[in-house]
């Protein structure tokens, strides 16, 4: 059932709702809330707004524009999972109070905007996406940072590190050895339950699950993997996803992060894209007579993200530690090609059935610290510029490509080697974002002007492993 203000006030009474939770994303992708009692919410409050402060937002307002008004999408509704009291959540869109239109920089209304331009070019009328968020559910996480100290500290049961560890009870041996995490039982995998009851909780706030599993690094990685969905309501689910991980995380005594590479020496956390278009319900990615059964226009849309990717990754891959994640010896998709079985590739083209229902391209550069609702339009808008353009991407390359000798790599483009590099792609490539006013230039001025400050903030601090190798020099 569709549900409507009516609906969203019965349902309030219907389950003894007694607060509501107005939620909305801001431009780097955190969710952001305030709380109302139930009983104070009114049909006019749900289409006419709930006002908050935009200038205290980072990369929103300044203060003299400060007002901002949160929408509430009923549709959206659902009962918080990790709250002890009843509490229903409504996540919103943001619009300017004084002209009623909605905000250049909600990321929501972006991907919004995203999902009608993708209708009004005919190419299509839906883009999926199936994004597979990976983390970590570390014991003990500690850090600090001042002006004469500096370091990171994190634990788990799981970790190869502890063999030797005086653990109450007795050590009892099983640790998963560096990217040997892929994939054991328990007791090995002391993380199965957790697991399970996060994707009981996702299920109850409306996310369709197709698997869980431990995922390739010792210390905790796991991952948790969505059925596809259409753009708005994935970037939707991808939020709750990540609440869930890390309130259930929390309630068992660990701390989850979706950061790419908390650990040295192993492997990261990525968030692999799986996307498709269809059009009058009928898969456009699907032909028997091409390569990995990828119609033309997918390999136009194939062609579309990697010319772009250098730019994406400002958006998918936005944070300095993102890049310690995208280097060779990781399984890391650091090169610019495409691949129906080669897992160093930019993109993969799964081969586990030949329904043309579930042909689709994987985009295994991004990862979940990104906005989704960013992330997955800049793709789409990726995408369909290479269908327009017919930009026909590189030939695929099916070898193992880290066995190639360098004449033989020479050509092949690889991912930014750092954020700042990436935020100098998009400041030079952006114009394939900006068609029909999906993004606006003062959403992606105030993004990578925050980001740069970010890639500033870490080149000023001594690093600690600097002490160890220049201390004495």
């Amino acid at each position: 059932m569709t549900m409507d203000a009516k609906a969203v006030l019965d349902l309030i009474k219907e389950k003894g709702i007694q607060i509501v939770d107005t939620r909305f994303t801001d431009l780097f992708g955190g969710w952001q809330h305030y709380s109302l009692p139930a009983s104070r919410l009114t049909e006019d409050m749900l289409t006419e707004g709930l006002g908050f402060d935009g200038s205290s937002i980072k990369g929103f307002q300044v203060i003299n524009e400060s007002d901002m008004l949160m929408i509430p999408d009923p549709s959206s509704a659902f009962i918080d999972p990790a709250l002890s009291v009843p509490t229903l959540v409504l996540i919103c869109d943001i619009i300017d109070p004084l002209e009623r239109k909605p905000y250049s920089r909600d990321p929501r209304t972006v991907a919004k905007k995203a999902e009608a331009y993708l209708k009004s070019t005919g190419i299509a009328d839906t883009s999926y996406f199936g994004p597979e968020a990976e983390f970590f559910l570390f014991s003990d996480v500690r850090f600090d940072q001042n002006a004469h100290s500096g370091y990171y500290f994190v634990d788990s049961p799981e970790a190869i590190w502890n063999t030797g560890a005086s653990v109450e009870g007795g050590n009892m041996g099983y640790r998963i050895r560096h990217k040997e995490g892929y994939f054991p039982v328990p007791p090995t995998d002391t993380l199965q339950d957790i697991r399970s009851e996060m994707i009981i909780e996702m299920a109850n706030v409306g996310i369709d699950i197709e698997l869980h599993h431990h995922e390739v690094a010792t210390a905790g990685q796991c991952e948790i993997d969505m059925r596809f969905d259409s753009l708005v309501v994935m970037a939707d689910k991808l939020q709750k996803y990540k609440y869930v991980v890390r309130n259930v995380a929390r309630k068992h005594g660990y701390s989850a992060t979706f950061m790419p590479k908390p650990l040295f020496g192993d492997n990261g956390s990525g968030m692999h894209v799986h996307q498709s278009l269809w059009k009058d319900g009928q898969p456009l990615f699907f032909d028997e007579s091409q390569y990995a059964l990828l119609s033309k226009t997918a390999q136009y849309y194939v062609g579309g993200i990697l010319k772009h990717a250098p730019a994406l990754l400002a958006i998918c891959a936005p944070t300095t530690n993102s890049y310690r994640r995208l280097v060779p010896g990781f399984e890391a998709p650091i090169n610019l090609v495409y691949s129906q079985r080669n897992r160093s590739a930019a993109i993969r083209i799964p081969t586990y059935s030949s329904s043309p229902k579930s042909r689709r391209i994987e985009f295994r550069a991004p990862d979940a610290m990104t906005n989704p609702y960013l992330a997955f339009s800049a793709m789409l808008m990726a995408g369909l510029d290479g269908i327009q353009n017919k930009i026909e991407p590189p030939a695929p390359l099916d070898v193992d490509i880290y066995e190639l000798s360098p004449e033989e790599k020479a050509d092949i483009r690889g991912t930014p080697g750092s954020l700042s590099e990436a935020l100098d792609a998009l400041e030079a490539d952006n114009e394939f974002l900006l068609k029909g006013g999906v993004f606006t230039e003062d959403l992606l001025a105030s993004f990578i002007e925050t980001k740069r400050k970010e890639a500033v903030s870490i080149a000023l601090r001594p690093h600690p492993y600097e002490f160890i190798m220049y201390y004495d020099a």
